[in-house]
């Protein structure tokens, strides 16, 4: 018996119903269309197409070519899209503007420096003097500042406030520094004497005479406590001495307002009021630079962590530039007219950057790159002259202190090790009174 195939059926013809004559497939019927017809519809479609992309190409090569040669960009872009439309204020170029996203890879994001302080400090009776170094930061975390004729500490971790000492109605505190082990803290005072204090159990170490006028500047280096005093004099003293020995260093002609000791300990920077900046080996008596640029009184100095042998140096108001110098030369390398009176400087010790504090007439406080000498960011807030600056032992944070008696905590550079915890991270009440 023959099967049929179970693929295939045969249909004969004679067997088709009426209905079964047409297939579901549709072919369109073109019999009144030509081959030249059908062609010229699709010559038009890319004709059209090809008209708008030639307006746009068009448009586009004539912005490009305005913004290339800085010519008009012949009113392509209207400043405003309706009447009532703000005047644009964005990029003036308007090629980048449109295009960066598209042409331009994404960018290393910019590290941003908050405007404001994170954290204020009332600190009455907070002396309004250039002269002055009223304010300290230890590697302990501890925060000291003079005010009047006391002595507190603030510790940064725990944001308790301790007072040290009060010296009474007849005398006022002018200058403190924290030793570099954090340990001892070291006050000046306006009738000259040097007091040291264990700063851990709040007792007195030692005082130091010797100097006859006020002593506005203190320095540590290791175990050696170097002071300048209003009496033109810079005294050394080895703390670990039995008896009161001294060295004396005599070539200011005015008060010694700044001391700065380099971070090898080998060469000690100070400035006076009588518009000098002088370098001192650890060993001479007579300093091995004698520099003559600034007009006015130099408080401010700064060595830098980053390369060997470059001091920053500023000047007061007659001469409001801050001056870079190569120490192991004696050479300027650079000079900034920063247009107001410099009255602190210090090193990043984080990025190659150089923050300074400023007085007349600004007050502002200004992070300079110290590479290039630009501007990084200037920010403000203290209404008088900020004449006091320190840095948190992380280097992230830096507090600057002014006549308007507050303490301003500002965060502006970034945790070495990439840390999110430093001096602020018991922030507790933002404004409070120190004392």
């Amino acid at each position: 018996m023959q099967l049929d195939s179970p693929t295939k059926s045969i249909v004969r013809k004679g067997n088709l119903n009426e209905n079964d004559k047409y297939s579901e497939r549709f072919i369109p019927n073109r019999t009144s269309l030509t081959f030249l017809s059908s062609f010229d519809k699709l010559s038009d479609d890319r004709v059209l197409l090809s008209q708008n992309f030639d307006e746009h190409h068009a448009a586009y090569s004539t912005l490009l070519h305005s913004q290339l040669s800085q010519a008009p960009n012949s009113g392509l872009f209207r400043k405003t899209l309706f009447k009532f439309s703000p005047e644009h204020t964005g990029k003036e170029n308007q090629v980048a503007e449109f295009t960066s996203e598209e042409i331009y890879s994404p960018l290393k994001s910019q590290r941003k420096i908050p405007k404001s302080p994170y954290k204020v400090l009332d600190a009455p009776a907070l002396q309004d003097d250039f002269y002055l170094n009223l304010l300290d930061w230890s590697c302990s975390n501890q925060l000291s500042v003079g005010l009047g004729s006391c002595v507190y500490i603030w510790n940064a971790t725990n944001s308790k406030v301790t007072k040290l000492c009060d010296l009474g109605l007849n005398d006022s505190v002018t200058s403190v520094a924290w030793s570099q082990n954090g340990t001892n803290i070291s006050v000046g005072t306006n009738k000259g004497t040097i007091l040291l204090w264990d700063a851990q159990r709040s007792k007195l170490i030692r005082s130091f005479s010797g100097h006859t006028g006020r002593v506005g500047s203190l320095a540590w280096n290791n175990r050696i406590l170097t002071s300048g005093s209003r009496d033109r004099q810079i005294l050394h003293r080895d703390i670990r001495a039995a008896n009161d020995s001294v060295a004396k260093l005599c070539a200011h002609k005015q008060e010694v307002c700044g001391l700065k000791w380099s971070f090898d300990e080998q060469q000690l920077s100070s400035g006076g009021n009588d518009n000098k900046l002088m370098l001192w080996n650890l060993h001479s008596t007579q300093p091995v630079s004698k520099f003559s640029s600034h007009n006015a009184a130099v408080k401010a100095m700064a060595w830098s962590p980053h390369q060997y042998g470059l001091l920053a140096s500023g000047g007061g108001t007659a001469d409001r530039t801050i001056r870079y110098w190569n120490t192991l030369t004696s050479e300027q390398i650079h000079c900034v007219d920063t247009g107001s009176q410099v009255c602190n400087l210090v090193f990043s010790k984080n990025t190659k950057e150089l923050v300074s504090t400023h007085g007349y007439s600004l007050n502002q406080i200004i992070l300079w790159k110290d590479n290039d000498y630009s501007k990084v960011a200037t920010l403000t807030g203290h209404t008088y002259r900020v004449l006091y600056l320190a840095m948190s032992p992380d280097g992230q944070t830096v507090v600057t202190g002014a006549g308007d008696e507050t303490l301003r905590f500002w965060e502006m550079f970034p945790d070495s090790n990439n840390s999110n915890e430093g001096a602020k991270n018991c922030l507790l009440p933002s404004v409070f009174d120190l004392r």
